[in-house]
This record gives C-alpha cells, structure tokens and sequence, in this order.
C-alpha cells in the first residue's frame, strides 16, 4: 500500500478517493444486495462526500467514512424507537437484549480492530480499517431496520375524488415499510448534518413477499448443526479465527479471544430473533470482517 508521499500532488489523491471508494464497495455485504437495488441515501452521501476536492486525502476519505457511520448508527437507533413502540412486548425484549450485546461487542471489536491496524504500515490503510468499523455499523442498522418494518403499522390508503383506493405506501400495497435513513449531506467539517429517519416504499414487493417473510419468521428455527448452511459458515469462522490468531502478535490474541467471545453473546441473542437464512447472514458477516482482518496483518 502506498505511503503519505504517495499522495501527494493531484494524480496521488485521485488514487487515494479511488481506494476509498473501492474498499466501501467492497465492504458491502452480500446480504444486503437486495438493498443495493436502491442505493441507500446514506451510502449515497458517502460516494459524494469522497468525489468532493476537499475529501481527496486519506483523512478527508477517513471523514466521509465516519460521517457514514454516525448516519447509520442514528438510522439504528430510529429504528429501535420503532420496534419499541409497534413490537410485542416479547419480541421488544429480545430486540432490547440483543441490541445491549451489540453494543457491548462492538467496544471489544474496536480493540481488536485497533490492535490488526497497529501492526500494518502505510497510511492509507487508515480508510481500510474505518471500512471495518463501518460495516459492522451498516450490517446492524439493515437488519435492525428490516424487524422495524415488520413490526410497524401499515400506512393508511389514500381515497382519490373519483373513489379509487390508492396505497400510500409500500405498506398500504400489503408490504411492509422499510425504515430508511436519509441523511442531508456533509457540512465543511466532514460531518453529516442531520438524518431523517421515515417509512419509505419497499418497492414491488407486495403483500406476497410480506406474507413470506411472515412465514418465515415464524416457522420453528432448526439447530445450526441440522442447518448445512449454518453448519458451514460455522466451520469458515472458526477457520479464519484461527487463521488470524496466527497472524497476530501474541500480545494482541487476547483481544481476538474478548472480541469473538462477545460477538458470540451477540449471536446467541439475535440469531432467534429472526430466520435461518439470516442467522447463516449474520455468521457470514462475521467470516468477512475475521477474514479481512486475517488478510491485513502485518501487511505494508
């Protein structure tokens, strides 16, 4: 990776906004390509905020990362507001409890993730490692903000003059709405100014795609040693686990240990919550971040 001369002069810092831009695709989860159908405005202020002259440098692509972040943690927490008021009171608590154990893995991923970085060189790679911690951001308001829709009230229809029933809303058309964060853009200072978070159309789905996520949800969850999905993408986190306590220093192992044993309490109170497919998502997501971080030790 290059170094701060490299990015000197403009050629350099068009090559820096291109790395940036590259990584944050990158660092989308397959999960969410449903989602990419329909660039999220938040994802959208981020790509403007990297072509911009005066984010064209490492720290000013760092900035447009973070400012991402900050939008999608608000989104987060909009949407849990949302489940608080229109969730069953026990589909409310496990919502509650899970989001208390994201937020207390995260504090450990964040060592960990620091103690990865510190052994790299090279200063572009402050924008890889403000990706990760971005990700998992990302990851958690998509799934947060999907059990919002499911559990919100549906829009009221609109009646026109002549009579006819017109939907307000994906809702009103039998879909659930979606939460969507839209954020007003980046001030001087890199930072986003504000975000808006309200129901948006789902978008052509209807009330069929509704009924089958429903269903879903409430078909009993089999063990993940009954699920060859769940069973497989056990078997690749416990591979690039390994694969990166290798590679770390041994004084930074400890914080690898702390990190997966709260991401694995996280698990264990999300992964109820929802279906198979998004119990082997949420495995999956960890087998990227674990395997990135594995990729990046030591790296120049």
């Amino acid at each position: 990776m290059s170094d701060t001369t490299y990015l000197l002069g403009v050629r350099a810092a068009s090559a820096v906004r291109a790395v940036a831009i590259a990584a944050a695709l990158a660092a989308a989860p397959l999960v969410a390509q449903a989602e990419a159908a329909r660039a999220d405005p938040i994802d959208t202020t981020m790509q403007n905020c990297f072509a911009r002259a005066d984010r064209s440098t490492t720290a000013g692509q760092v900035q447009c990362i973070d400012a991402a972040r900050e939008a999608w943690e608000a989104a987060i927490d909009a949407s849990m507001r949302s489940i608080a008021a229109n969730a069953p009171d026990s589909d409310r608590r496990g919502w509650d409890e899970s989001q208390r154990r994201w937020l207390a893995w995260r504090k450990d991923e964040a060592v960990l993730v620091h103690a990865v970085f510190e052994t790299t060189r090279g200063s572009s790679y402050s924008i890889t490692q403000a990706n990760v911690l971005l990700q998992s951001v990302r990851d958690r308001a998509l799934a947060v903000r999907h059990a919002a829709a499911r559990f919100a009230p549906p829009a009221p229809t609109a009646v026109s003059a002549s009579g006819v029933v017109a939907a307000g809303s994906g809702a009103a058309a039998g879909a659930a709405p979606s939460l969507a964060a839209t954020v007003s853009g980046a001030s001087a200072g890199g930072a986003v100014t504000g975000a808006t978070v309200g129901p948006a159309a789902s978008g052509g789905s209807g009330g069929r795609a509704q009924s089958e996520d429903a269903r879903a949800h409430n078909e009993r969850m089999r063990p993940c040693s009954a699920d060859a999905t769940c069973e497989h993408a056990q078997f690749d986190l416990r591979r690039y686990t390994r694969a990166l306590r290798d590679k770390l220093p041994p004084h930074s192992r400890s914080a690898l240990v702390r990190a997966q044993r709260a991401w694995a309490a996280y698990f264990d109170a999300t992964s109820p919550l929802g279906t198979e497919a998004e119990r082997a998502d949420l495995i999956g997501e960890r087998v990227a971040t674990v395997k990135r971080l594995s990729e990046t030790v030591g790296n120049d």
